[in-house]
């Protein structure tokens, strides 16, 4: 196998680099962003996910660093609960956790940080660096995330959409929030839908939260300070259950962020001459399929052994892409049917749905 490079080192572009690691395969991995920026969020595993983490991760590492969830419970804004349904082998984890335990199997030599590579550059299939140097690679595997910067300018017709709904989402250190919580997915939502509050126990110590909402309805200023953030959770959630303001009151918003959700229109080929796509830079996926880490996880592992099985680098992208792209289209259309049940009043939506996608 000739040298491949990889573009990003998020969720997608650390699992394929286990991948190839696992199998011997040459590959660097380029990353824009520091080591171990901690901007994103947190993730669920459903159990297929985590058989194909096991795979190339310690299962007891990761284990140590989030929790199994109990039971997914939907409430009312006011705390009424509304239906209850219980979870087998769910999984929650930080992103930052996550994208450690994917790092330290990756020889320092093998990636890259704080490296750009710029898609204005693109030439027979060829990358190049902000310094104007070429990377030296035969094939690229690209997983810059939702905006791929690369795909868009290898698929200069497509068209992004955003979605009607953007998040709010922090992961706060506090042992007293978290003895008040227990092991399970707790959904508040709004009785006129387009807004609710999500909260995850991923330790003793660690809560992951989130707000959903409308953003035809709720809108934010373009100015995203952690302090207009903070004023915004106050104002907007400050009658709700007890249980979720005073997690809005007392909460550290250091690193809060706000998520502001794409999609394509349509789904691109997944490959273009010797570059090929995974992750959401392949398929962005809105928030409420919980599928992003599995469906990475499983591209990586599709593409993979495509790659160690045919000689031909066509085919294998062929392949993957034949195999994948129908399970991604279901994922694509349960998250537009989750995204229109939020959007409506409490008593038109569906009782006791689940909020992740299965295929």
């Amino acid at each position: 196998m000739n040298k491949i490079a990889v573009v990003g080192a998020g969720i997608s572009g650390l699992s394929i680099a286990n991948y190839l690691e696992k199998h011997q395969l040459d590959y660097h991995v380029y990353e824009r962003r520091k080591k171990y920026d901690l901007t994103g969020h947190g993730f669920l595993l459903p159990k297929e996910g985590i058989e194909y983490l096991s795979q190339i991760i310690d299962l007891s590492v990761l284990f140590k660093q989030g929790s199994f969830l109990k039971k997914y419970i939907r409430y009312s804004h006011t705390g009424e609960i509304l239906a209850e349904k219980h979870l087998q082998d769910v999984f929650v984890i930080s992103r930052s956790a996550l994208i450690k335990i994917l790092a330290q199997n990756i020889p320092a030599e093998k990636i890259s940080y704080e490296e750009t590579v710029a898609p204005c550059n693109i030439q027979k299939g060829k990358l190049k660096k902000q310094d104007g140097t070429y990377i030296n690679s035969d094939l690229v595997i690209v997983s810059d995330g939702s905006k791929s910067r690369i795909r868009r300018e290898i698929f200069k017709d497509e068209i992004m959409k955003t979605v009607q709904e953007n998040e709010i989402v922090n992961i706060i250190k506090s042992r007293d929030i978290a003895a008040r919580l227990e092991n399970n997915f707790m959904k508040y939502h709004h009785e006129d839908g387009g807004l609710a509050f999500g909260i995850l126990k991923l330790s003793e110590d660690t809560v992951l939260w989130y707000s959903q909402f409308d953003n035809e309805k709720y809108t934010i200023s373009e100015e995203c300070s952690a302090d207009n953030l903070k004023k915004y959770m106050l104002e907007v959630f400050n009658d709700w259950d007890p249980v979720v303001s005073s997690i809005v009151k007392e909460s550290d918003y250091a690193n809060v962020h706000l998520w502001r959700v794409y999609e394509l229109e349509k789904l691109n080929s997944f490959h273009k001459d010797n570059i090929v796509f995974i992750g959401d830079a392949a398929h962005p996926l809105i928030p409420f399929t919980s599928q992003g880490v599995t469906s990475a996880l499983k591209d990586s592992f599709s593409l993979t052994q495509y790659l160690i099985s045919e000689k031909n680098t066509a085919n294998a992208f062929i392949k993957y892409e034949t195999e994948r792209k129908p399970e991604i289209e279901t994922h694509i259309r349960n998250g537009r049917i989750l995204l229109d049940q939020f959007l409506k009043p409490l008593h038109q939506q569906t009782e006791n749905i689940l909020p992740i996608s299965y295929k």
